[in-house]
């Protein structure tokens, strides 16, 4: 790259050259976004004098230029103004827009990529971009087949160079929108620090008071919980080392802001954040996105807590304070400093189901790595309280639990900041077991901070009580000592086979061939009596008894009775079926000699297992020896991926719902405390939401309650929580969305909707499953058409894409299954079948005015609605039907394209008439204003993608390929804003 790709031009020369040189080609594209080269002529005539300049400092190089005359340092009169994050204010011809700062953000970091990148990349990226724009204009065949010409007219390493092109310049639009909404909510910041809206704390809490008491408010918002568990992602695209970089820049963006507001910023400051904006967008360039090498379970887990580590440690309680202020504000009381709003956890190493690579020792070691890293973060908090607290008052309390009564507090804190050190030398060492003198109880720790907390409140000093201390205290109640618990989750087939082993070793017959009822008697019997069925280890000594598979599962259960406690959640059961999936969990957990069996939570995942969940609970609950062990508590996983994948997307919701209304009253009969766990993806075919606010209060009145857990998976947890102003937005959103769901009326549906529903929900299943499942054609076309045969050959994720190798559509998994729909724009699982079900009502003259009252009245049907609606505005079948063209050879496949195809257009003409739109999604601005910043850019991914499956599937060795390939995925990820 030039030296003078690194030179900044000074206010002042930009100020001499808008004498002469129009700003009109800067601002042409106003409506719009810049091209990659709207500023690539824009260089320095002499290369001698960029040489000298680039060697400066900032400083030096500011100055050198503010004094530089326009004789010597002359531009080029067909330059065009420099990319900066500073544009003039006079030169800015929307004053009043709202997102002309975003615009003008995109602008500058697409120009400053197109400056970094070769002078004959960045020409095929433009020819690329201009055929693409074109097609968008026309949408005729021609134009997007001249774009699908281009593409093929370039060799492998152009076709991987202009994919990496358009996916960083995605990467960069992705940040430049994440931390504009940031910017926009600034203007709408209560006093309390948090967002004054309808989706905020800071809205919530004064709505609320129009209709409920500050204490019930308080008395709710106390005691609920929203725990978050982060989840690897199968097809987990982008590296950490990128993620980092993009973290950065967002990092520029907000210094940016920060200057502007200032008003008084000086061009030194500028120039450098510009710098420093170019030096991260170069690097990016220059790296390589591409994973080498297929992570592993561990790998995952550390991507996973770099964003509790470098994000949430310090956002939580930043979060909790403001939400503290907004307490008092508007409910007179503080947030106690106990009050867990906010919990973490993690599958990250523990989610073993159909992943052969996490075995025990995974388990084991992740869970130490994760105590060696909360000892650590927390030895740096108290080394940093203790170089504060040199006040020389204390209680009794302190001073008699210290030597050296000058600096009490210090004192107090020497002993438990080695305590945390050695506690991490352990954690951080092969030993399992915790020797004395470290950290193990949440309780202890916690305990010891209160007395500090105590000691300070009551000599006087609550102000500094209440700074550094009262943030670790919370920090405590967030994250314990073990960071992030991790669940264990087994499919329950392991577990069958593994009772089997047992009572087959034990003389006892085959457990597999008994009947649900003797499953049920035999397991209850063995778990009152207490009496070990094996001693450990012994299936080691029978390979005759105990495959491989069994004697892992038997060891998971060894490895949870090691773990001091704090270190495991819940076992989460994969494919429950029945109550004795559940009873044999625990017979394993208190065989294995666990103490404190983890809570078991059986995941109800297809429709017929969700229909089947009430009978399967009732089983239990009418148990004595099952309710004696769980203590008047129950976790219950909804699964909504696999639901809707096996019956599409409208008869999964409906399902789901009335499975959460029959288990809230089973559980009221049976006065059984229950929390729903649910299983949520980041698209929509899984259950994602991008309005987190609408989705959880369209879930089934009063099944929340206050207790809500929900898994945030793979490249959602980077969009949610990778940047802190993200991540504070999305903890306020999750936390005023609980509290609202709670104590907000909302009216029952109605039961001719119930009805309607139902028969929409029957229509709906069977045209999705005579499609997905009743066609011969369908395997083939999905194989062809979609990158879904490429994903296992691909280093992004540790876990397998299918449960079992082989087999069709039902043993995919079903993230790729999302995931390979969503490349091709096509969104398939999403709205297949909800057009059949929508255009049947609509034509009966006496269902149609029930639907639509359903969709007025009804929050949870229309909030459905409107996101197949989304969905397909941001689908394109054009694009799905070019893949179809270059890869699908089977005529019968084409076949089934076309008439999928037609499914898509009478969708799409069944939600407008239904919602009474005249174009898709016209009502939510942001996305308008992201799909017209982003197509012509995916539409080119998409063709290289086609491009490069086509020259990979006729030369699977060419390594390149791979490279353009995985580029190309995480540029069109990045592009739809959400993946599988």
């Amino acid at each position: 790259m030039h030296s003078s790709l690194l030179l900044r031009r000074s206010r002042f020369a930009r100020s001499l050259t808008a004498a002469t040189q129009p700003r009109a080609t800067h601002y042409a594209s106003s409506l719009g976004f810049s091209t990659f080269s709207s500023y690539n002529s824009n260089k320095l005539s002499s290369s001698a004098e960029s040489t000298t300049f680039a060697r400066h400092s900032p400083l030096l190089r500011f100055q050198t230029r503010a004094f530089s005359s326009s004789d010597n340092y002359r531009l080029s009169s067909f330059a065009e103004p420099e990319p900066t994050l500073f544009v003039p204010p006079a030169a800015a011809e929307e004053k009043d827009d709202p997102d002309a700062l975003l615009r003008s953000d995109i602008r500058t970091m697409g120009s400053l990529l197109g400056k970094v990148m070769e002078e004959s990349t960045l020409h095929q990226v433009e020819g690329m971009r201009a055929l693409a724009k074109k097609w968008r204009a026309d949408k005729t065949p021609e134009a997007l087949q001249a774009l699908a010409l281009y593409a093929a007219n370039l060799d492998n390493q152009d076709l991987q160079r202009v994919s990496r092109a358009f996916t960083h310049f995605m990467a960069l639009a992705n940040a430049a929108e994440q931390h504009h909404r940031v910017r926009r909510l600034g203007y709408t910041t209560a006093s309390s620090g948090l967002y004054n809206k309808p989706d905020s704390c800071g809205g919530v809490l004064p709505a609320l008071l129009k209709e409920h008491e500050p204490e019930e408010i308080f008395e709710a918002l106390t005691s609920q919980m929203t725990e978050l568990i982060l989840t690897a992602h199968p097809t987990q695209v982008n590296r950490r080392t990128i993620l980092s970089k993009q973290r950065r820049i967002q990092d520029i963006l907000t210094q940016a802001d920060k200057l502007r507001d200032q008003g008084n910023a000086s061009g030194f400051e500028q120039a450098a954040l510009d710098d420093a904006l170019l030096r991260e967008i170069s690097s990016l360039w220059l790296s390589d996105e591409v994973s080498r090498f297929k992570p592993t379970p561990e790998d995952e887990a550390e991507r996973g807590t770099l964003v509790v580590e470098t994000v949430l440690w310090d956002t939580v309680p930043l979060f909790l304070r403001k939400l503290n202020a907004t307490c008092i504000q508007y409910l007179g009381q503080p947030l106690p400093l106990d009050s867990q709003v906010l919990k973490f956890g993690s599958w990250m190493g523990g989610d073993r189901d159909g992943n052969p690579n996490v075995k025990p020792d995974t388990t084991r070691r992740v869970c130490k790595r994760n105590r060696a890293k909360a000892a650590r973060l927390f030895a740096a908090d108290l080394e940093s309280l203790y170089s504060e607290l040199s006040i020389t008052v204390a209680t009794d309390e302190v001073l008699s639990k210290v030597d050296d009564p000058r600096e009490p507090y210090r004192a107090y804190l020497r002993p438990m900041i080695e305590k945390l050190k050695k506690t991490q030398a352990w954690a951080e060492s092969p030993e399992m077991a915790p020797p004395p003198g470290v950290y193990v109880s949440k309780e202890e720790f916690m305990e010891e901070l209160l007395v500090l907390h105590r000691s300070l409140c009551d000599t006087g000093n609550a102000v500094t009580a209440d700074g550094r201390l009262t943030d670790i205290i919370r920090k405590v109640t967030a994250f314990g000592l073990t960071l992030i618990p991790l669940d264990v989750r087994q499919e329950s087939g392991r577990h069958e086979e593994a009772i089997d082993s047992i009572t087959r070793f034990l003389g006892l017959g085959s457990y597999s061939d008994w009947d649900e009822d003797t499953k049920i008697s035999w397991l209850s019997q063995q778990i009152a009596s207490k009496r070990p069925l094996l001693r450990k280890g012994i299936w080691r000594e029978h390979p005759k008894f105990f495959s491989e598979t069994c004697c892992d599962t038997l060891e998971i259960h060894d490895m949870i009775a090691e773990q001091p406690e704090g270190s495991l959640g819940a076992y989460v059961i994969s494919q429950a079926t029945s109550a004795s999936d559940v009873l044999a969990v625990l017979l394993l957990q208190l065989d294995a000699g666990v103490k404190k069996p983890l809570r078991v939570a059986p995941l109800f995942e297809t429709l017929d297992d969700l229909n089947g969940a009430t009978d399967t609970m009732r089983k239990l609950f009418s148990l004595p020896v099952y309710m004696g062990i769980i203590q008047g508590k129950q976790e219950v996983m909804i699964g909504y991926s696999d639901s809707a994948k096996d019956a599409g997307r409208l008869s999964a919701i409906f399902a789901q719902y009335q499975t959460q209304e029959s288990l809230r009253h089973l559980a009221e009969e049976f006065n059984v405390d229950m929390t729903f766990f649910h299983g949520k993806g980041g698209t929509v075919g899984r259950g994602g939401n991008p309005q987190t606010f609408l989705a959880i209060m369209s879930h089934a009145p009063n099944t929340i309650n206050g207790k809500f857990r929900v898994t945030e998976q793979g490249e959602m947890i980077h969009q949610n929580f990778g940047h802190y102003q993200r991540a504070e937005r999305t903890l306020d959103i999750y936390t005023a969305a609980v509290l609202a769901e709670r104590l907000k009326k909302r009216p029952a549906p109605k039961p001719e909707w119930r009805a309607l529903m139902q028969e929409m929900s029957d229509i709906s299943c069977a045209a999705y499953r005579a499609v997905v499942r009743g066609d011969e054609r369908f395997v083939p076309y999905f194989r062809a058409a979609t990158p879904e045969s490429e994903f296992a050959s691909l280093k992004i994720g540790s876990r397998p894409a299918k449960r079992k190798a082989g087999g069709g559509v039902e043993s995919l998994r079903a993230i790729p299954w999302n995931f390979a729909w969503t490349q091709t724009r096509f969104n398939l699982p999403t709205w297949l079948g909800v057009g059949h079900a929508i255009d049947h009502c609509l034509k009966d003259e006496t269902k149609a005015p029930i639907l639509r009252d359903m969709y007025e009245g009804w929050d949870s049907f229309r909030t459905m609605v409107d996101l197949v609606e989304m969905i397909l505005s941001k689908s394109e079948p054009a694009i799905a039907k070019h893949y179809e063209e270059l890869l699908c050879s089977d005529p019968k496949a084409k076949e089934l394209g076309e008439i999928t195809r037609q499914y898509h257009l009478d969708t799409e003409k069944a939600v407008l008439d239904l919602t009474g739109h005249t174009n898709l999604g016209e009502n939510n601005f942001i996305l308008q204003r992201a799909l017209g910043v982003r197509n012509p850019y995916v539409d080119c991914l998409n063709v290289l993608q086609a491009e490069t499956l086509k020259r990979i599937r006729a030369n699977p060795e060419e390594k390149v390929l791979e490279d353009a390939l995985l580029t190309t995925i995480t540029g069109i990820s990045n592009g739809m804003g959400n993946t599988g």
